[in-house]
């Protein structure tokens, strides 16, 4: 029976791992190298190797309603779209809440992962450790869960540019930068076009003589600010809209393209990829077009190579005299300390089922959490996994046999390749809220919309109509919190306080065609399911789960 439990590392994921496993009544044992919490977001003034580093600037892409950890609303007067102060801020408010300290062991660094001699009957696992001083100790875990991150090894391409080894000028990859200091009166090339590059283009371009911004394939570039200027991802993220972007995904595909040409026209910038919107994560940026008209930032093909202080594009044009390259060309996933055949791969993602579980594993006590891509923010995925894992650790849920676990690993990898532009440096992709449902559905806790539609009408309203937030995984099943339907109706309050600065005088609310004609559709919903069978809408209503009385 699974009771000890080592989680790797104690960032985002490892953090709502260690509740879950408190919550399952299991004894959670947490690994982290550094002294502190945090893993990504913990700023670091000094790069330190081997871990996640970010800069200064940063703010989070994702604004807090939909990065919130799901039965831990943020205060109220923390920013929309939070520095990664604030971030911090919010995990230690988590950690202190749910008393997940005193089971982590900081400086501790694992260094290896082995199964015990008789672990076709136990499932146990050797974790061996090495604490800061290079004293080692092996330890025997139940089930091990790996939330250690993959931000921590930069990929840094220099054969692909010939002459960059003769390079007069200074050459860095985006994990070393910190600030835009020693960068004043400077000529910068910034090769790649990620959020890291598009971030670090314009905080150079704020004090440099000009930034170039080089891209191989261009990108599409959204503002974190939507319309009326609450956070964009909380209109777009809405289960009416997945369901029309289901119904209808052609036209919303071009009017979502449309939007965002009209916003400032992605090829008379330069940025305009070959790819449609949803095929790869896109460019969170709202400074970004700024900085391009005001010539600040001026955006360039790929990089040819390298002669001397000169920099060679593949379209022929040359920059002479540059002073500094900065490779935002991502980075390379590692798990060192786990066993090889742990480490096999499906395309370029490792081969997990679910994106969690090894399928080969006569016994399933060992997890990853937390390695994983969406639209949307890192918090409610590795919570959601960490959810099911827990429960399968505990004997509660099931796996499918490993042929049936391969076969579907397999499926999934090639409707991803087909779907999304994978490759070495984006091993994975999925899509953020119908990859939730059906964690959900797993755990138990998949909220019935159409249920709550009869039951609740205000609740269920919200669930259809408003962003599609993490509380929703509260409402019902294992690990439901009795305060998710009041932080469901009070989340548009945590989402204006901040702007609450300056208080101006508001006119008399006029009725909302828009919000009528929404009424109207769910209601046309409803109808729709109460007239039709659930086996003949099942696939047409993916994104809405069935009626189904909550547990």
């Amino acid at each position: 029976m699974v009771q000890k439990v080592a989680v790797i590392g104690a960032g985002i994921s490892g953090l709502t791992t260690i509740k879950s496993c408190l919550d399952e009544g299991l004894e959670p044992t947490c690994f982290e190298s550094s002294h502190d919490i945090g893993g990504l977001w913990r700023y670091k003034e000094t790069p330190e190797p081997g871990r996640a580093n970010i800069y200064q600037s940063v703010v989070i892409n994702s604004s807090k309603e939909t990065m919130t950890f799901s039965d831990f609303p943020p205060p109220a007067d923390l920013a929309n779209n939070m520095h990664h102060s604030e971030v911090m801020q919010y995990v230690r408010l988590y950690a202190e809440a749910f008393k997940l300290l005193p089971h982590i062991h900081f400086q501790t660094s694992v260094v290896s992962v082995r199964k015990t001699p008789d672990f076709t009957t136990t499932g146990q696992w050797e974790v061996e450790t090495e604490r800061d001083g290079g004293h080692r100790e092996t330890g025997v875990f139940d089930a091990v869960m790996v939330c250690s991150g993959h931000y921590s090894q930069p990929h840094l391409p220099l054969s692909d540019f010939p002459g960059i080894e003769s390079f007069e000028g200074r050459y860095f990859h985006s994990w070393h930068y910190r600030n835009a200091e020693g960068l004043q009166g400077k000529r910068v090339v910034v090769i790649g076009i990620g959020n890291s590059g598009g971030d670090l283009a314009v905080d150079i371009s704020r004090v440099a003589e000009k930034v170039y911004l080089s891209t191989r394939t261009g990108a599409w570039v959204v503002g974190r600010v939507g319309d009326g200027g609450i956070p964009g991802d909380l209109i777009w993220s809405s289960r009416m809209n997945l369901l029309m972007m289901k119904v209808f995904s052609s036209w919303k595909m071009r009017n979502l393209e449309k939007k965002l040409n009209m916003a400032f026209d992605h090829t008379l910038y330069g940025l305009k990829p070959k790819h449609g919107f949803f095929a790869q994560i896109p460019v969170v940026n709202d400074d970004l077009p700024a900085r391009i008209i005001s010539g600040r930032v001026k955006v360039k093909p790929n990089v040819k190579e390298f002669r001397g202080s000169s920099v060679v594009f593949v379209d022929g044009s040359v920059l002479e005299k540059v002073d500094v390259v900065v490779f935002a060309t991502g980075y390379e996933y590692s798990f060192s300390f786990l066993p090889s055949d742990l480490q096999a791969k499906s395309g370029h993602r490792l081969r997990l089922y679910k994106h969690v579980f090894p399928p080969t594993l006569t016994r399933p006590t060992l997890a990853v959490i937390g390695f994983i891509h969406g639209l949307g923010a890192i918090n409610p995925l590795s919570e959601m996994q960490s959810r099911w894992a827990t429960r399968v650790f505990k004997g509660l849920l099931t796996l499918p046999s490993e042929k049936y676990m391969l076969q579907e690993i397999e499926n999934d990898t090639i409707n991803m390749h087909q779907r999304f532009n994978c490759s070495i440096r984006n091993p994975l992709q999925v899509d953020y809220v119908p990859y939730l449902d059906s964690l959900a559905e797993l755990v138990g806790a998949r909220p019935s919309i159409l249920w709550f539609l009869m039951t609740d009408p205000k609740l269920g309203l919200q669930l259809l109509l408003g962003p599609c937030t993490p509380y929703q995984y509260r409402l019902t099943g294992p690990g439901r919190w009795a305060g998710a339907r009041q932080a469901i109706l009070t989340q548009w309050e945590r989402v204006f306080q901040p702007f609450r600065t300056r208080v101006v005088p508001e006119p008399e609310p006029q009725p909302s065609r828009h919000w009528s004609i929404s009424v109207i559709f769910s209601g046309a919903v409803l109808l729709c399911c109460v007239f039709y069978s659930k086996q003949h809408l099942t696939s047409f209503w993916a994104p809405l789960p069935f009626i189904k009385s909550p547990q």
